[in-house]
């Protein structure tokens, strides 16, 4: 199967059937909640530094995004600190303050109505190094690798579930940085068989020895030492990605549901696709594109209804010149707006595209832009209007976001004003 979009059934959904953004919650290297995170963005703040977690001055790459001035035991207790790890603690704090700024009172849902379903790829390795290295000790117990991920998808979605009383559909998707998309998705697709609220999106982290070790095997870190000039997507001078921890949770609702409370609404999840690109040494093109197109089929625009386009902006060469090759084919070279402020954090895997969602609906909602920093212009063969510099304000109603994950993954969603 090649590209994935809703049911027939499902698109050009009437408006009391929108899914829709009430809630909120950030962590991010340049800002931990989203009021610091976007004063952050909109000021051009870098948050990518040398790696701190850990010694890396070992190893090729050692710049990161990593969320600062993150204390645990704010978020969970004493008790079960040792239960955890770094990304299931920064889970708990993002989705409370998603949770917090949707204003629900989770008690007065029907019992099953409310559920999580999360996306992650790479959060299970700071639990698994410890089980490792506790093979070493006295009297240590080996849990596989394979033990150790199962643990933390189960934990990270389950905690939630279980401090909020979310007792409907839960899940966790892997499709590395598309996944903060897909999950999404999939929680509007759980809206639609009846559910009221779902929290999702993505946090992730691996900022930890052993998933150093595995995304420095993936060859696509930059060995920049300079942090504003270690990772330059679109830019003729791409040599690679920087790695960063974090992420977006979402409080998604039906929009009839929502217009019940009262509640305020950043924006509707109005369109979604996935595509797959071909296996490696088979031939064919890259399916991003596709993606892009069926996701405004599905929201029942065509492409120059499109205000901005978030970009999933890889930093490297070919898949830059890929992805903007496929945004002048849909748009014309130059013509939309493109941003991708993830410059300021890295790429945050699993985390990296509900980030992009939460910008997007705070760009529909201030009217402005965020800028890609670093970039000064995108190279001759990236025909794109990519916004560098400072925010550009913009009359916004329906915003783009793309994003790629490793082994072939694409995902687009278009986010939609609600007036």
């Amino acid at each position: 199967m090649s590209a994935f979009t809703e049911p027939a059934s499902a698109p050009h959904a009437a408006a009391h059937d929108q899914a829709v953004v009430t809630g909120i919650g950030v962590a991010a290297p340049n800002g931990l909640s989203v009021k610091a995170w976007w004063d952050a963005v909109l000021r051009g703040e870098n948050g990518i530094r040398g790696l701190s977690r850990f010694d890396a001055a070992r190893y090729p790459a050692r710049l990161a995004g990593e969320v600062c001035d993150f204390v645990d035991a704010e978020y969970i207790s004493g008790r079960l600190l040792p239960q955890t790890d770094r990304v299931t603690r920064l889970s708990l704090a993002v989705a409370q303050e998603a949770i917090e700024d949707a204003g629900v009172d989770l008690e007065r849902l029907p019992p099953y109505a409310a559920g999580v379903i999360t996306a992650s790829s790479a959060g299970g390795f700071e639990f698994g190094q410890r089980e490792l290295q506790a093979l070493w000790s006295k009297g240590g117990q080996y849990v596989s690798a394979y033990q150790s991920f199962a643990w933390f998808y189960a934990v990270n979605t389950g905690q939630i579930s279980i401090r909020h009383g979310l007792r409907g559909p839960s899940g966790v998707l892997v499709t590395e940085q598309a996944g903060g998309l897909d999950a999404v998705a999939q929680a509007r697709r759980q809206l639609r068989r009846g559910g009221d609220l779902m929290v999702t999106g993505g946090v992730d982290s691996a900022l930890c020895p052993w998933g150093w070790t595995a995304h420095l095997a993936g060859r696509r870190l930059s060995t920049s030492e300079d942090p504003a000039r270690a990772y330059l997507p679109f830019s003729a001078d791409a040599a690679g990605e920087v790695v960063g921890e974090g992420g977006a949770l979402l409080v998604l609702e039906r929009a009839a549901a929502a217009r019940a409370r009262g509640a305020r609404v950043y924006g509707a999840f109005a369109g979604y696709a996935a595509t797959f690109d071909p296996p490696p040494g088979r031939g064919g093109a890259p399916r991003l594109a596709q993606a892009a197109e069926l996701a405004l089929q599905d929201a029942g625009l065509t492409p120059n209804q499109v205000d901005v386009v978030f970009a999933d902006a890889a930093g490297d060469r070919d898949a830059d010149r890929a992805e903007a090759e496929a945004l002048a084919g849909l748009f014309g070279p130059y013509g939309v707006p493109v941003t991708a402020p993830k410059t300021m954090t890295g790429r945050l895997s699993a985390g990296g595209a509900s980030l992009d969602l939460a910008a997007a609906l705070l760009a529909l909602r201030d009217q402005v832009v965020p800028p890609t920093v670093n970039v000064t212009e995108p190279a001759d063969d990236c025909p794109i209007d990519l916004v560098t510099g400072r925010p550009r304000p913009l009359p916004l109603r329906v915003a783009l976001v793309l994003a790629r994950g490793r082994g072939g993954f694409n995902a687009a969603a278009v986010l939609r004003a609600v007036a």
